[in-house]
């Protein structure tokens, strides 16, 4: 039975990846279409992981003040805590209703200590329940910082880019718990991420396409 779940689940991962490497060849031929001026707000998908990545991911908002709007957070819906933290950081740092800001829920990609060949399947759910939801918003940037929830919707916004839909800009942000070797988050996303910033300076001599940032906490 798992050498049948093993070639079911290679098959639909094969698939989805030969339908979008001629997007990702077109695209980069042409052009996709850029926001009018650098001062215009910029709609803003933040993806809210879980525990410390939660923390970081707020953390590293509050430096971005409110030129980000609107902002969507996208919280996976078995992580309750993290809305809470979501809905009381806005509160604190910005003092608004959710007229500038709104709360998206999405199933996680993967749980804690589920197994790689189920992960498949759950993975391919959670991007075909995010590519409406980020298609409705069009964000101009995604920022995450490592949960597996963040995969489904930067490869949304990869397909929106490679559609000519919205330019988005995805930037990802390691956790700081990451001193060696990158996260899978990080590996998937490593060749298409526009900006993939690491907190240790380690990382940058064995994945070149990486820039340091400091410390985040």
């Amino acid at each position: 039975m798992d050498d049948i779940l093993l070639i079911c689940s290679s098959t639909i991962c094969c698939a989805v990846f030969m339908l979008l490497i001629p997007l990702y060849v077109l695209h980069k031929k042409m052009k996709t279409t850029t926001r009018r001026e650098k001062s215009d707000p910029a709609s803003l998908m933040v993806v809210v992981g879980s525990g410390g990545h939660t923390r970081e991911i707020l953390v590293l908002m509050k430096s971005l003040g409110s030129h980000y709007t609107p902002r969507h957070y996208v919280v996976a819906s078995t992580d309750p805590i993290s809305l809470q933290k979501v809905y009381a950081h806005e509160k604190t740092i910005h003092g608004v209703d959710e007229k500038q800001y709104k709360v998206h829920t999405v199933p996680r990609s993967r749980e804690v200590r589920q197994s790689w060949i189920s992960t498949t399947f759950t993975t391919i759910h959670a991007f075909l329940l995010s590519l409406p939801l980020v298609f409705k918003i069009k964000p101009e940037v995604i920022l995450c910082n490592g949960p597996g929830t963040c995969i489904p919707i930067c490869f949304a916004g990869l397909l929106m880019k490679w559609l000519w839909i919205q330019d988005t800009k995805i930037v990802y942000v390691e956790s700081i718990c990451r001193v060696e070797t990158l996260s899978m988050s990080a590996k998937l996303l490593y060749n298409f991420a526009d900006s993939l910033l690491v907190q240790w300076p380690e990382l940058t001599l064995k994945y070149p396409k990486c820039q340091y940032i400091g410390r985040l906490v």
